[in-house]
């Protein structure tokens, strides 16, 4: 990409898209087109056409999606996979229309099958059932990636997929409920902590593991991949398998978690474990094998993402 190429981030206040809009900015792109959910309801057909003709971007980075951890995803399954459907299909079919040079689409580990061997390889899509609890949302992401591929095959458009693991960092949802794990327990911790409160209680029994990416992290891998050249992308996947996974390849235990996260905000109290909510699936690794093998890997630890995410928490999230 060239610093004066039209740049269009959807979902650019978001957790990811804000990172990656703080990254193109450090490295001098100046020609970055945003627009906030009141002035461009990606969900609205006509309003993304008309948006698309009258900037005509050179590169999509879509990252907007509706997102949400385990509660929300069983409490709003519908609008989960029917908001991210239409933001897909209106999106990158309004990239087709006004020629983008490249589109890059941020999916979800989630699209894989709930039993899929570990850790996770990009060939395990679509070789068994979902897991429950988030697929709809899973189900919207899949259709996202098959749009990639099937505009590409077709229409010999370069748009690319990529698959980060569970995400955390500055400007993530912090709501104590309907949000994913991460943001969701720096909440409950910090308000335990302001509160004085001797217990916080934790979803689930604590032994499911999961991998963590930091936001900041996620929007290098972003750009890496998306200004990689077209013929190394394309030697390097499928056009029908054409996701990559973004993700560190080291998990944690939700208990481990939780006691670093107590840690890093200070609180004194005592965890106990909800044992009659979901723990969802048990064990989620990505296999960051082919990511590794073009030439990227994080370097952002889980502590020292966890204390910078606490401290824009405490700066920002609580104002």
């Amino acid at each position: 990409m060239k610093h004066n190429d039209k740049i269009y981030i959807a979902g650019h206040r978001g957790l990811v898209g804000s990172a990656i809009l703080r990254e193109l900015e450090s490295r001098g792109f100046k020609n970055i087109i945003r627009r906030s959910h009141k002035e461009l309801d990606l969900t609205n057909q006509f309003e993304v056409q008309k948006f698309f003709k009258d900037n005509k971007p050179d590169f999509v980075i879509l990252a907007a999606a509706k997102v949400g951890g385990i509660h929300a995803n069983n409490t709003y399954p519908a609008e989960f996979i029917y908001d991210n459907l239409m933001i897909e299909a209106n999106v990158i079919h309004a990239a087709y229309q006004n020629n983008c040079k490249r589109l890059l689409f941020l999916g979800s580990t989630c699209i894989y099958p709930k039993n899929a061997n570990q850790p996770i390889t990009e060939s395990s899509l679509l070789t068994d059932s979902l897991e429950l609890t988030n697929e709809p949302y899973a189900i919207a992401k899949i259709s996202g990636i098959k749009l990639c591929e099937s505009y590409n095959r077709q229409y010999s458009t370069d748009y690319r997929s990529i698959m980060p693991t569970n995400l955390y960092g500055m400007n993530d949802n912090f709501h104590p409920e309907n949000s994913h794990v991460i943001p969701a327990l720096i909440q409950r911790f910090h308000m335990a902590k302001i509160n004085k409160d001797k217990e916080v209680i934790v979803w689930g029994s604590g032994i499911a593991r999961r991998e963590f990416l930091y936001a900041n992290d996620m929007a290098k891998a972003s750009l890496f991949i998306l200004e990689l050249d077209k013929r190394k992308y394309e030697e390097n996947t499928l056009p029908m398998v054409s996701h990559i996974n973004i993700g560190t390849g080291k998990d944690v235990s939700i208990k481990e978690l939780a006691e670093i996260i107590k840690d890093v905000v200070g609180y004194n109290g005592k965890i106990l474990f909800d044992k009659s909510k979901p723990d969802g699936t048990l064990n989620k690794l990505t296999d960051v094998k082919l990511l590794s093998k073009l030439g990227w890997s994080a370097n952002t630890s889980l502590i020292d993402g966890l204390k910078e995410t606490y401290a824009w928490y405490s700066d920002h999230a609580m104002k």
